[in-house]
């Protein structure tokens, strides 16, 4: 288990709250974050990256979760955020989160969300094809205002990763291809572009990942590039990105390592070739997102349905499902669990915890350690802050669980849940239907 959650009174507590009162409180499914283990993954990148390496930032990938709230501890913590579309842009801009510190990413960023990115001056886009370079460009000089770009780059690199979540690969829909005759003559273009500041490029090479082999490889990969434009267009590259994709624990089968475990093989990779070809150290960034929220999230649900199949298994079903957490349906995530109500009894047997869509891919976790489970209990799924409540869905028209953040013993609703009106809300009947 980790940090944040204890077990007092042989019940689940979340930092100081129970698990159950929260789930009487604000019902199930019900996803809630825990703000210690939050503020503690900002301080390890603060102590370990920022504060260790001179002319550094890190950015909160905030396609991992994303509220108004959260925007507001980002800034409260002084980092950067990504964003990849106008929606993630809105909620920054709703919250007043600093447009400086603000990177603007996508791999197919529309004309209205580029000059939403302008218009409100966001701190950097980054490019990431061609197409895009000659349109920002024309929208930048329209407004006459200057703009900060990196471009994304393919590296080529595989990752140990599933394959859905590996995107530094040459065949990645991400990034502009490192062929010669596509990348230089964008970045002459980007060079000489009167109302874009080339600053340098961006890569990302997947997520979850323990090894920092496929970080390092980009990297030189990526130094490789600047040594060219310094040579080819006597240009100093000033950024260079890496991305994030840095693995957390889900079971006990993950073998998570600090965030210093990668950056400082990042970092000592740039310094050494900075001084060896005698090249301008760029800044070098870092986009932490699972990183930082996966371990701190944990949803609760409710057990309905209990089936048993003899000799087969047994399925406990939830009132939540792949509508609240899609991954396992999508690749294969594993996650660990226990029953929040009789977390110290002893284990009956494995069960497969499903949802309730109708889907026979709904399955939460397979092949878990449960006491004899029935209907009422309450079942705590751990790490689920990352990527379940920013892809959750209205499948079946079930509606979307609340979010809790828990700090110390309080606890503080930042996502209503939604009622079944919000899910016919913007239905329009046509008049010869009414």
């Amino acid at each position: 288990m980790h940090q944040h959650i204890t077990i007092k009174d042989q019940q689940l507590f979340i930092e100081g709250c129970n698990a159950l009162t929260l789930a009487k409180t604000y019902k199930t499914p019900l996803y809630v974050l825990s703000e210690t283990t939050i503020r503690e993954k900002f301080r390890e990148i603060r102590t370990q990256f920022l504060e260790r390496h001179p002319n550094t930032i890190a950015a909160y990938a905030s396609k991992a979760f994303l509220t108004t709230a959260f925007v507001k501890l980002v800034a409260q913590e002084g980092f950067y955020m990504d964003v990849v579309s106008g929606g993630e842009l809105f909620t920054a801009l709703n919250a007043q989160f600093p447009m400086e510190r603000v990177i603007f990413h996508g791999n197919n960023k529309s004309k209205e969300e580029l000059e939403m990115a302008v218009v409100n001056k966001v701190g950097r886009i980054v490019v990431d094809n061609t197409t895009e370079l000659e349109i920002l460009a024309s929208i930048a000089e329209q407004h006459q205002t200057q703009m900060n770009i990196l471009f994304r780059i393919t590296p080529g690199v595989s990752s140990s990763t599933h394959d859905y979540i590996a995107t530094g690969k040459k065949d990645s829909k991400f990034g502009i291809s490192l062929d010669d005759f596509v990348i230089m003559p964008a970045i002459e273009d980007a060079i000489k572009a009167p109302f874009l500041n080339f600053l340098g490029f961006h890569f990302h090479v997947g997520s979850q990942i323990f090894d920092h082999n496929s970080h390092v490889m980009a990297t030189q990969i990526a130094l490789d590039l600047i040594k060219r434009v310094k040579t080819t267009y006597n240009y100093d590259i000033t950024e260079l990105n890496t991305g994030g994709g840095f693995g957390i624990k889900y079971t006990d089968t993950c073998t998570p390592q600090t965030i210093g475990y990668f950056t400082d093989a990042i970092v000592d990779t740039i310094d050494q070739y900075c001084e060896a070809n005698h090249l301008v150290r760029p800044r070098i960034c870092i986009e932490p997102g699972r990183f930082i929220v996966g371990e701190a999230g944990t949803t609760l649900y409710t057990i309905g349905a209990v089936k048993e199949i003899k000799d087969l298994k047994t399925y406990v079903a939830v009132d939540g499902g792949m509508t609240d957490n899609i991954r396992p349906a999508l690749y294969q995530a594993k996650y660990s669990a226990l029953l929040a109500n009789r977390p110290l009894e002893e284990t009956a047997g494995e069960v497969t915890l499903c949802g309730k869509c109708c889907e026979s891919g709904d399955l939460l976790v397979e092949h878990l350690p449960l006491p004899k489970a029935v209907a009422g209990d309450v079942v705590a799924v751990f790490s689920t802050g990352a990527y379940n409540y920013s892809m959750a869905s209205h499948y079946n028209k079930h509606v979307i669980p609340a979010v809790v953040l828990v700090s110390g013993e309080k606890a503080y609703e930042i996502v209503e849940r939604e009622t079944y009106a919000d899910l016919i809300k913007h239905d329009v009947v046509p008049p010869h239907l009414k």
